[in-house]
């Protein structure tokens, strides 16, 4: 029989009051049950508030350091990118996140670890506090992803001018004055080409004046460029597509390695290629994870299909989408949308066996973005996401299913980040990285730093010295 809790006895176990478990009880927020004049708890109900309830910030558990390269994790999320660094051989002291189902994630797996919340509350020196060091005692990396929808392709793309790129300064405020060996910056391919300072379009009239260097493509990433060469740091980055380095899923993000003794780190080495190119194995499938994991032998929670989008999904194949079905299915499938522009290929999609799935998403049963078992009725299970996105079996994602969902699918890829860390480790060590001439890192053009600067607008230049001096972090 399930245990039951007293008011008094629940009251002891979160050292609270009794009045405020009854607030609790009263206001449904953990179940109970009114026997006569008193409210009876049910254990597993009172597990799992403890378990959800704010996690609150803590230092480092044990200041006695190894001799692992230290690592600063910010904007960690579930903290994929940071896993993979420390698989690599980097002991990780500090993560610093905000979401509170991130938090009860990385508290859950790592209770010893520093946790910060919001950068924003913190100086250098706070956050070197946490850890039992002072600014000036050697870092060898900070890494960190910060918010990428003021950069999305899919947003408002208003880069600086949104509280969420403030953030993004500020990142690297705090970095410039720890002053790591490296900063790594992660971030989505619209870095690429955010402005400084949006225009809105309906305001790019014939008689305005013309885009400013601020107001070009771009513009955002070359500020933070600036910044970090004002400071005496070498830039370098690239898009990276997360297939390239073992991962059974295409993911691009662009990487920035940024190095403190200024010189340009070299691209990370590439470990498989699409078709088996300068003698690499190919991308790893979707069949190959499934086996390897003995992903059918798992019991899977997952969301559900709406009925009306299974009735196409019964007649769709492994690596099939709407464009699949007959055509008088196609446009009652597709409604209005099969007549608009795009190619819509995230629309009723079964994923192939037989090639890398595509980038797993926040939610695997959006209309526009499905990600369908490639036989079974029914989107993936939260057990594939952490599959693909190769956390370790024994790494516990919190909250309820669909923020488990939001917090895979927000994350670096595991793999990613080991071979990040792997590259990391071998410039420290002095060690040759092996250099693929002609590599295809990813699908787009113009995407390395070099290509990048190249493809810019001649007024994008024009930052003067002025300018520069003002970027320096003191």
């Amino acid at each position: 029989m399930e245990s039951l809790y007293s008011v008094k006895e629940a009251a002891s176990l979160l050292s609270t009051s009794e009045q405020s478990i009854r607030a609790l009880c009263r206001q449904k927020i953990i179940e109970s049950e009114l026997v006569g004049k008193s409210w009876v708890i049910e254990k597993k109900s009172l597990d799992n508030y403890m378990k959800n309830k704010a996690i609150e910030d803590h230092p480092l558990e044990n200041k006695t350091f190894n001799h692992k390269p230290k690592l600063l994790s910010f904007f960690s999320g579930a903290m994929g990118l940071d896993l993979g660094l420390e698989k690599s051989g980097f002991d990780c002291l500090l993560a610093c996140e905000v979401d509170k189902h991130c938090r009860s994630t990385i508290n859950t797996n790592k209770p010893e670890m520093a946790l910060l919340g919001d950068i924003r509350d913190y100086s250098a020196q706070d956050i070197m506090n946490f850890i039992g060091k002072n600014v000036g005692d050697e870092i060898d990396v900070i890494c960190g992803g910060p918010p990428c929808q003021a950069f999305s392709t899919a947003g408002k793309r208003k880069a600086f001018e949104d509280e969420r790129g403030n953030v993004f300064l500020k990142y690297i405020d705090i970095a410039m004055e720890i002053k790591p060996k490296y900063l790594v910056i992660e971030n989505v391919r619209g870095l690429l080409s955010a402005p400084l300072k949006h225009r809105p379009h309906s305001e790019r009239t014939i008689e305005d004046a013309p885009l400013s260097y601020e107001e070009e493509k771009g513009g955002a990433l070359l500020h933070i460029i600036k910044k970090l060469e004002a400071n005496g740091y070498g830039v370098s980055f690239e898009l990276y597509n997360a297939a390239n380095f073992g991962v059974p899923q295409s993911r691009e993000r662009v990487i920035m390695i940024c190095s403190k003794d200024g010189t340009k780190a070299p691209y990370i080495e590439p470990t498989h290629s699409e078709k088996g190119d300068f003698n690499l194995p190919v991308w790893k499938t979707f069949k190959e994870l499934y086996q390897e994991k003995d992903l059918a032998s798992l019991e899977h929670d997952h969301v559900e299909f709406p009925e009306k989008r299974l009735k196409y999904y019964r007649q769709l194949k492994a690596g099939e989408n709407w464009k699949s079905l007959p055509i008088d299915l196609q446009k009652e499938a597709m409604g209005k949308s099969f007549y608009s522009g795009g190619g819509k290929s995230g629309f009723l999609r079964r994923l192939s066996w037989d090639k890398p799935t595509p980038t797993v998403v926040t939610h695997p049963a959006m209309p526009a973005t499905d990600l369908a078992h490639p036989v079974e009725n029914r989107p993936l299970s939260v057990q594939e996401y952490k599959a693909i996105q190769q956390f370790p079996d024994n790494w516990s994602i919190e909250g309820k299913l669909l923020e488990k969902y939001r917090q895979i699918g927000n994350a670096v890829p595991v793999g990613l980040g080991y071979a990040l860390g792997k590259h990391l480790i071998k410039l420290m060590n002095g060690k040759e990285v092996k250099n693929y001439q002609g590599f295809k890192y990813s699908r787009y053009k113009n995407t390395c730093d070099v290509e990048w600067k190249a493809s810019l607008p001649k007024c994008i230049e024009e930052i003067n010295h002025d300018q520069l001096e003002l970027l320096k972090v003191s």
